[in-house]
């Protein structure tokens, strides 16, 4: 990657879409992550020749544009301090628990905030700086929120998209932020933004009308443009509003992510995986059912409500541990962050107290994993576990739950979906809870584990027809095509109004 290199397409994001391996002579090279999003846009990024901005995921170093996987690479850097304050500060512990209707309490302090402005400002200028004429920039999610409107000022040339991969809150709850405007100008830079599910988009709208007071009509938000501005028409999606005044158009709406299905099914379908998944069942002492949840170690996931709703199970002897074991896997996440710690600290104590008064010499009730897995050994998991339990009490969308169903080319298994992920709005079929109800909960999964195999077969088709269609390729494409478009809907695009005053 030639330094003065411009390109058609960038991809931002707080991480950047390949980590840093050492090996046994200390040497460093660079493998892709197992992420959704890299799947998702590594074919266009090569077709296109763009280049993606990211942190590296090593704080206090400088390195150089690269290039691994046919991808162009453009590291940010972040001082020890930034990583502290913009992202496990000012991102996870202010936004994430806001955005997460208040699960945990936000913590807001100014320090963080200054942090967060600074960097969100360095990407922007990376992003500028590499941005051919016209170029399209895709920011991703809540650590970036003000680069769209920080590039619109430095190059509003570019077609800028941001999409928000957590749940964006009610109004009642953003209002709490004290940097409540400063964010909403922020998203506004971008010409499409991008939601998981339908109320985030409401959610959002809502917050623009109460804060800035703009037209909204559908998913159309009219920002008013500044005539004196000498760049106003430069601006794309500019037209007039019922006023007479010149407005930029702004798409806020719904496209629901999605998984690489087609990978999970060719994983599957291996006779090695089926064959690894006919294993655990061995190891976990052939049960008659196993049930699966597989988390990041996160307060909004309902880890803590699962383990409860199981124990009672247990206490009351509707289920034992000889017949049902259930597998949690709670991948290590934000270790540094206190509530976090606490966190772990908690469904550690829980897992050891109920494996303490139900377990037997031969069948543990719960096998806990505190670590992540490689790809293949996640499908060989779904595929040995009769339940799965996503649990959420929050979630942008839960990728967890289309994998499992992705990964069911035997058309078995059944879904334990909480209605408060954003996956519950296409996985209908699923077996929907509500996790604060416990004694609901409990109903449910003594639903899950007598239900018949027709009935399970027949609900599992219908899942596995959402997730193949809606796969995370057609997700990208509807974005970029939405982005690209001359035009919002029922607003034409005005030929630039420069003589317009």
């Amino acid at each position: 990657m030639p330094d003065g290199d411009t390109y058609e397409l960038i991809i931002v994001s707080n991480r950047l879409p390949v980590d840093r391996v050492v090996d046994e002579s200390g040497n460093a090279d660079w493998r892709p992550s197992p992420g959704g999003l890299v799947a998702a846009l590594e074919p266009v990024m090569r077709s296109q020749d763009g280049v993606w901005i990211g942190w590296a995921g090593v704080a206090g170093e400088e390195i150089e544009p690269f290039e691994a996987g046919g991808i162009n690479i453009l590291p940010v850097p972040l001082s020890d301090q930034e990583l502290q304050e913009y992202y496990e500060g000012f991102s996870n512990d202010t936004l994430w628990p806001l955005y997460h209707d208040v699960i945990a309490q936000p913590s807001y302090h100014r320090e963080w905030w200054d942090t967060y402005v600074r960097v969100n400002r360095r990407f922007a200028q990376a992003a500028a700086s590499v941005a051919s004429a016209g170029a399209v920039v895709w920011v991703h999610d809540y650590q970036l929120q003000l680069v769209p409107a920080m590039l619109r000022e430095l190059r509003p040339d570019l077609v800028i998209g941001f999409f928000n991969h957590i749940p964006f809150p009610p109004y009642g709850i953003y209002s709490q932020l004290p940097w409540r405007r400063q964010i909403i100008d922020g998203l506004l830079g971008a010409d499409v933004i991008g939601f998981q599910r339908v109320a985030d988009a409401g959610n959002f709208s809502r917050a623009v009308r109460r804060l800035k007071g703009f037209e909204t009509r559908g998913p159309i938000i009219e920002v008013p443009i500044d005539t004196d501005d000498p760049e106003a028409g430069s601006h794309r999606h500019v037209t007039v509003d019922r006023r007479g005044g010149l407005v930029r158009t702004v798409l806020a709406r719904a496209f629901p992510i999605s998984i690489d299905a087609d990978q999970y099914q060719e994983l599957a379908r291996r006779p090695e995986i089926q064959a690894r998944a006919r294993e655990i069942r061995e190891e976990l002492g052939n049960p008659e059912k196993i049930m699966l949840g597989v988390d990041r170690l996160d307060y909004t996931k309902g880890i803590g409500h699962r383990l409860k709703a199981f124990g009672e199970l247990l206490e009351e002897g509707r289920v034992r541990a000889e017949d049902v074991t259930l597998v949690q896997v709670a991948s290590p996440s934000r270790e540094r962050v206190e509530t976090y710690r606490q966190l772990r600290d908690e469904i550690e104590l829980t897992v050891g107290r109920i494996n303490g008064d139900y377990s037997t010499l031969g069948h543990t009730a719960i096998a806990y994993l505190h670590h992540g897995y490689p790809r293949e050994e996640m499908v060989a998991l779904y595929l040995a576990a009769d339940v799965m339990l996503v649990t959420a009490l929050r979630d942008g969308m839960n990728l967890v739950a289309k994998e499992y169903v992705a990964t069911r080319v035997d058309e078995d298994g059944v879904l334990v979906l909480s209605e408060f992920a954003g996956a519950s709005d296409e996985l209908r079929q699923a077996l929907l809870i509500n996790p604060h109800d416990i004694e609901g909960l409990k109903a449910t999964v003594m639903q899950a584990l007598a239900m018949p195999k027709r009935d399970r077969t027949r609900r599992m088709r219908v899942l596995r027809k959402k997730v193949l269609t809606n796969d995370v390729a057609r997700w990208s494409a509807s974005f970029l095509d939405a982005l690209t478009r001359r035009a919002h809907g029922d607003h034409p695009l005005q030929d630039p109004p420069v003589n317009r005053r």
